[in-house]
């Protein structure tokens, strides 16, 4: 493509990104307009920058400099920009040499921007940019004092090479993605995004501003959170009347005296954190108001954006466009407020004031769901560490927020409410690792992920709601049906050590009793040990004291449920005082119902032998008490579960790959996907060391015994039908053709057999024999809202009909694979089940984890299918294989986004054909 030529716009490769300070930037490819920026940008760069940059003093861009630098094809030829308002900060971009597999890639950073952490965005794209266009290798020329450049490539993940050639330094490195890339950005992105947040949730000073109308109100409950919760920075009241003996100045507010306006323009600041509800355009007036005060972060209070309709939508981009342009965190519209332990301590600008302070942080999204997240709370006395509800979620997720629980010590229990997910992949990575530190519990809407609320912009989903929930269980999430169920676990991990195992012990006044905590438990999978003869129905506080003293000398449980139902209707406190005292000499967890209070109370405390308070939860039934200990075992089984090493099979070349589907995808348009020829598909699977059976098509009889001649008795012989090739029973399919008279005589009968039920005409496949074994199906599918999903079964009309399937979303690690096979009901089969034979599972699960790593690598990869894999005594064949392609726009890729933005979006359209 010439220089003059009017570039295709990627517009996928747009978006926002969080810098290492928690600012959000945006980034996005160069534009001709960009000239008289971009020359800005270099006017005030010092000359030991643009001496590193273009190796000589040069005072000013020449008009042909600006041409060449701003007018690119993004393909051979591509840079882009981080940009805040109008001005270019960072450029970044590669040539690619000779119209091969490797460019050339330069950068240049303004100096105000120096350790933000640009350059290293930057490369993440662009070498994102490099992959989907073909390129495989980033070569570079630095001087060697600009160490700031070298420590970009050294530290960004790659296996770098460096010469010293004439007094420059040639650096070189692949572009593909590693194990170790990937970790580098994501501990990137997680420390960008958790410092972002500690912005919003460790906030010093607050702002809350009423806007008029009906939502102004929203504004004041919030003013009387923040007054009542005793956050003791400065705090703004615009135009707020906070009620309840807390507005003017006041003296039972526990904290200072709110500074008091009529006018958000007379607010000096100092403002972290701004509070809004009014009406739409009053909201986003004040935004602007807001970043001119250097606030942080913006919680909206008030709706009337997305959930509305297409003119909502609209503003409410627009809101989140004038958010981030200022640099700012927007939570909300429409969200319920948040909770967080503040600089200026307890900082509480939620509709209902009152939560207790605890260990528990909670992430939810509707305004009504934090509300009865919040209710719920406070009648349990359940302490609450940080509460955060996104609303609209048009910024701000739990994505973000899992993310700064990582590094919060305050948080011990995670629990999250889900109406929808944007970006489940992003989702399972962050949750995998925040589980294995604390436990993370999930209520996810309809179960499913696919219930879009007004006002959330998500990807839809066409895989079965089994994708989901095996996600979570692969991440070591615990999957709640409602509120009261995350909640019972949420206050058991707080309130009581993980159980060592699944032993259970019961104590309780009643014979019956005993016997239905027995069979809860058992229902549950765990072991119900005898400790102790049930107590009489009028037992008392000693005689509790008695057994429990008794059962805390045993060694064989793990965990005890204590049950007292008083026959004559009044609670004895007497009996919780000792249970309480009894819970927190034992270092083994510890629950009960008391047939009274639910929840975490003052009366069930008591401090254990190192001085700190154990309080045991009480549960609202016997079974809630049973079905929350069942989560805990699992969950500490998980958190000592072998997680095993990211599948990485020798033998595969990506990038080979990429370059042979490259012509193919180029030619498609959106939404567009293309089958590939079979010798094309079996191109591409060698590329991941997987080889599809020699197989030939033909028309005629003469034609088939000419290819079972080449290929070697005994063959298969095979309809071309889709569905009867994979049906013996329907005649589809003949085996151990030993001669041409056999294959002849099997194709007339099959021609006379199949014409009925395929038409006339049909044509035949003539395949070599494959040792006899059972048959798997191994598939891969690029979802728009999970990206890869891998699934595995058995062949058949029974396992089909009857679900038996197993999905997992990429990257695995080889314990995930060996997972996905035994986790099938059928998988005995494979195992020697009824004397028959012990097949290779050994080399079924290479074939599942290539495919596993092939679909993660190419998100052009739009369907996979191998039906089937048979898998022998030895060794696992692959017989058939079907692979369909279509542009990518995966929403999570090796790269930095935030939500709402470029290919993190829900309604990214992909780029267009240079032709």
């Amino acid at each position: 493509m010439s220089e003059d030529a009017v570039a295709p716009y990627p517009v996928h490769w747009e978006a926002d990104v969080v810098l290492r300070d928690g600012v959000p930037m945006h980034i996005r490819p160069i534009r001709p307009a960009d000239a008289d920026a971009l020359q800005r940008m270099h006017l005030r760069q010092s000359p030991m920058s643009v001496y590193y940059r273009f190796f000589a003093p040069m005072e000013r861009l020449s008009e042909r400099d600006l041409h060449r630098f701003t007018h690119v094809d993004h393909d051979d030829r591509v840079a882009l920009v981080l940009t805040s308002g109008e001005e270019i900060l960072a450029v970044g971009r590669y040539d690619r040499i000779d119209d091969g597999t490797e460019a050339e890639v330069a950068f240049y950073v303004a100096d105000s921007e120096h350790g933000r952490g640009l350059g290293s965005v930057l490369l993440e794209h662009l070498a994102a940019a490099g992959r989907e266009r073909g390129i495989l290798r980033f070569t570079a020329e630095v001087l060697p004092a600009n160490s700031r450049m070298i420590g970009v490539f050294r530290d960004a993940g790659y296996e770098v090479t460096q010469v010293l050639d004439d007094g420059v330094l040639l650096v070189s490195f692949d572009i593909e993605e590693t194990g170790r890339s990937w970790s580098v950005m994501a501990e990137r992105e997680q420390r960008a995004e958790s410092h972002s947040m500690r912005a919003l949730l460790s906030a010093s000073s607050v702002l809350v501003v009423g806007l008029g109308g009906p939502e102004h109100v929203l504004a004041e409950r919030a003013a009387a959170s923040l007054l009542a919760g005793g956050f003791t920075g400065p705090a703004h009241l615009v135009a707020v009347d906070p009620g309840d003996g807390l507005g003017d100045g006041a003296g039972d507010a526990p904290g200072p005296r709110p500074a008091r306006y009529e006018r958000l323009a007379d607010v000096t600041g100092p403002v972290d954190l701004a509070v809004l509800a009014g009406r739409e355009e009053e909201v986003l007036a004040a935004v602007d108001a807001c970043g001119r005060l250097g606030a942080h972060a913006v919680v909206v209070l008030s709706g009337g954006f997305a959930e509305t309709g297409p003119a909502g939508e609209r503003l409410q981009r627009e809101l989140l466009r004038r958010t981030r342009a200022y640099g700012m965190r927007l939570v909300g519209p429409a969200s319920f407020g948040l909770v967080a332990a503040g600089e200026g301590g307890r900082l509480d600008v939620t509709l209902r004031p009152g939560l207790p302070d605890g260990r528990v942080g909670i992430f939810c999204q509707s305004a009504a769901a934090g509300s009865i997240l919040a209710a719920t709370a406070q009648r349990r006395g359940l302490g609450v560490h940080s509460l955060l509800s996104a609303g609209n979620r048009a910024d701000v997720s739990g994505n973000d927020t899992m993310q700064f629980w990582l590094d919060d010590p305050g948080t011990a229990v995670a629990a999250v409410h889900l109406e929808s997910i944007g970006n489940p992949r992003k989702f399972s990575r962050i949750a995998r690792r925040l589980s294995a530190t604390r436990p993370v519990i999930a209520v996810v809407s309809g179960q499913t992920g696919q219930v879009v609320p007004p006002g959330h912009a998500v990807r839809t989903t066409r895989e079965p709601q089994r994708v989901l929930a095996q996600l979570l269980d692969q991440a070591g999430v615990l999957r709640a049906r409602g509120v009261p169920e995350l909640l019972d676990l949420a206050q058991l991990f707080a309130t009581q050590p993980l159980p060592a195992g699944g032993r259970v012990g019961v104590l309780a006044n009643s014979g019956p009793l005993t016997s239905l905590v027995g069979g809860a438990a058992r229902a549950h999978g765990l072991d119900v040990v005898d400790v102790h003869p049930a107590l009489a129905p009028l037992a008392g506080a000693g005689e509790y004291a008695a057994a429990l003293e008794e059962v805390a000398r045993r060694s064989d449980w793990d965990a005890l449920v204590v049950v007292h139902v008083p026959p004559l209707g009044a609670a004895d406190d007497a009996i919780a005082r000792v249970l309480a005292a009894a819970a927190a000499r034992d270092g083994r967890p510890v629950l009960a119902y008391l047939d009274g209070p639910v929840g975490v109370t003052a009366g069930l405390s008591a401090p254990g032998p190192d001085g700190t308070a154990r309080t045991v939860p009480t549960f609202a039934s016997v079974q809630d008490a049973v079905a929350a200990l069942a989560g805990a075992v699992r969950y500490a089984r998980w958190t000592t579960s072998e997680r095993g090493e990211l599948v990485d099979p020798p033998g595969i070349a990506p990038g080979r790959a990429r370059a042979l589907l490259a012509p193919t995808v180029r030619d498609l348009g959106p939404g567009q996907t293309a089958r590939l020829a079979p010798e094309q598909s079996a191109e591409l699977l060698a590329c991941y060391g997987l080889t599809v059976l020699p197989a030939e098509r033909v028309a005629d009889v003469e034609e088939a015994v000419a290819a079972a001649e080449r290929l070697g008795w005994p063959v298969a012989l095979k309809t071309s039908d889709e569905v009867l090739r994979h049906r013996a029973d329907l005649g589809g399919v003949r085996l151990d053709l030993t001669g041409p008279d056999e294959l002849r005589e099997a194709m007339r009968a099959m021609r006379t057999h199949l014409e009925p039920i395929a038409g006339p005409g049909a044509a035949f496949d003539v395949q070599v024999m494959a040792p006899a074994g059972v048959a798997c199906v191994v598939r891969g599918v690029e979802d728009a809202l999970f990206g890869p999903v891998v699934s595995f079964g058995l062949g058949g009309d029974a396992v089909e009909l009857l679900g038996d399937v197993a999905f997992r979303v990429p990257p695995l690690t080889d314990v995930d694979v060996a997972d996905m096979v035994r986790s099938v009901r059928a998988a005995p089969r494979l195992f020697g089940h009824r004397g028959l034979p012990v097949l290779d599972v050994a080399a079924l699960e290479d074939v599942l984890g290539r495919v596993s790593v092939l679909t993660d690598d190419l998100p052009e990869v739009a369907r996979l299918v191998l039906n089937p894999v048979l898998v022998a005594r030895s060794g696992a064949s692959v017989l058939s294989a079907v692979v369909e392609v279509s542009r990518p726009g995966r929403a999570d890729g090796g790269r930095r986004v935030l939500p709402g933005s470029g290919s993190a979006g829900a309604k990214m359209e992909p780029w267009p054909s240079p032709t």
